[in-house]
């Protein structure tokens, strides 16, 4: 059978891009300055792929896929994993597709493919992640638990890396007070990790989502971690650490989280704790400390209540009266989501330095088309 037959959805042809060998970000980037849609790579000639600077290698895969050629490495890998994916009901949303999550698509190195069991429509909920120890305290383990049933029933969803300790105690509270919960993985979703977590994790896809960027057969390991560490904060709109130690992993999600414009929380712990020190740093460093879920609503409660009720009351740029706005107003406005962006993030959409950056920003705020936001900016309502 014909390879492009059984590859033909939107979505296999981000399974493709993500094979493709060495075409990483910087590579990604350049391609899209010049073209409309990443998967536009896939319809090239040689001589344009090798323009952009694409490696031989994966050349010759986009070459193939264009001949047709089933017997190419990158096709073959492609058909397993989709084959993978279809007996073990794992689904596939590409970087462009609409199923994919906005605030997950604006963030550095966004996944180009995402693997999910469960439901996807969990994916563009409003999201908190909760992180700590796997080494953590029984009075850890409660917190947890009690943090992600109360934020639950207050409708934030409780997104975590099902890890042994604060993961998996943060999961199973927003579980048994009847709610969803995403969990986010460093493996194939047919290799979940750890084993002690498979009852859990199959209470999660029943109830909730478990996503990862990684295919079908793929073995958790150390290097995945801090990658997908990545996606629990670009899902959410703020991290909660519950329990940490000074050389927690928990740390380098906070740490990606404030990189990606999100919130930090931290619960204190007792000064003697080896892992409270974790959270005590990030309270030193800026953190929100965190005594009741009224704290954590409180200082997402500035862009909660800026949030359009629906898709349908979003005002787009083409309603918005840019009469009075000179060009450097007009192309901040448009890099504008309905999400908080930092202002590395708007400097980098941009190109505009620091100082004529805030410049724009404070005029769109006067003229009401910007508001301010914790972690960033993000166009009026």
């Amino acid at each position: 059978m014909s390879v492009r037959n059984c590859l033909d959805s939107a979505s296999d042809r981000w399974l493709l891009l993500s094979l493709l060998p060495r075409f990483g970000l910087r590579l990604r980037e350049r391609v899209l300055a010049n073209t409309d849609q990443l998967t536009d790579v896939l319809e090239m000639n040689a001589a344009t792929l090798k323009a952009f600077g694409l490696t031989t290698d994966a050349i010759d895969a986009v070459m193939a896929w264009q001949a047709d050629d089933s017997g190419h490495p990158v096709l073959v890998e492609a058909s397993r994993i989709r084959s993978a994916c279809r007996a073990s009901g794992i689904f596939l949303i590409g970087y462009a597709e609409a199923g994919y999550p906005d605030a997950l698509r604006h963030i550095h190195n966004a996944p180009l493919l995402l693997y999910g069991r469960g439901d996807p429509d969990l994916l563009h909920k409003d999201q908190l992640g909760v992180v700590g120890s796997r080494n953590a305290t029984r009075a850890g383990l409660e917190h947890a638990r009690q943090f992600a049933a109360e934020l639950s029933r207050r409708g934030l969803l409780i997104t975590s890396g099902l890890a042994l300790g604060i993961d998996g105690a943060a999961h199973a509270g927003a579980l048994d007070a009847g709610f969803p919960t995403i969990a986010v993985v460093g493996c194939g979703l047919d290799r979940l990790y750890p084993a002690q977590h498979r009852k859990l994790a199959g209470r999660i896809i029943e109830q909730g989502l478990i996503v990862s960027e990684y295919p079908p057969g793929t073995q958790a390991r150390a290097a995945h971690f801090p990658q997908r560490n990545r996606i629990i904060s670009g899902l959410s709109r703020g991290v909660l650490v519950v329990e940490a130690s000074l050389r927690s992993g928990s740390l380098i999600t906070a740490r990606t989280a404030l990189e990606q414009g999100r919130e930090v929380f931290a619960i204190p712990g007792s000064v003697h704790s080896p892992v409270a020190r974790g959270c005590h740093q990030l309270i030193k460093q800026g953190a929100r400390l965190v005594e009741t879920a009224d704290d954590v609503l409180e200082e997402l409660g500035t862009w909660w209540s800026m949030q359009p009720a629906s898709d349908c009351d979003q005002t787009g740029p083409a309603e918005v009266d840019l009469s009075g706005l000179d060009s450097r107003e007009i192309a901040v406005l448009e890099a504008l989501g309905y999400d908080p962006q930092s202002t590395d993030a708007l400097s980098q959409a941009t190109g505009l330095p620091a100082d004529q950056l805030m410049q724009s920003l404070l005029l769109l705020e006067l003229e009401g088309l910007a508001n301010s936001a914790p972690g960033g900016y993000l166009r009026a309502g």
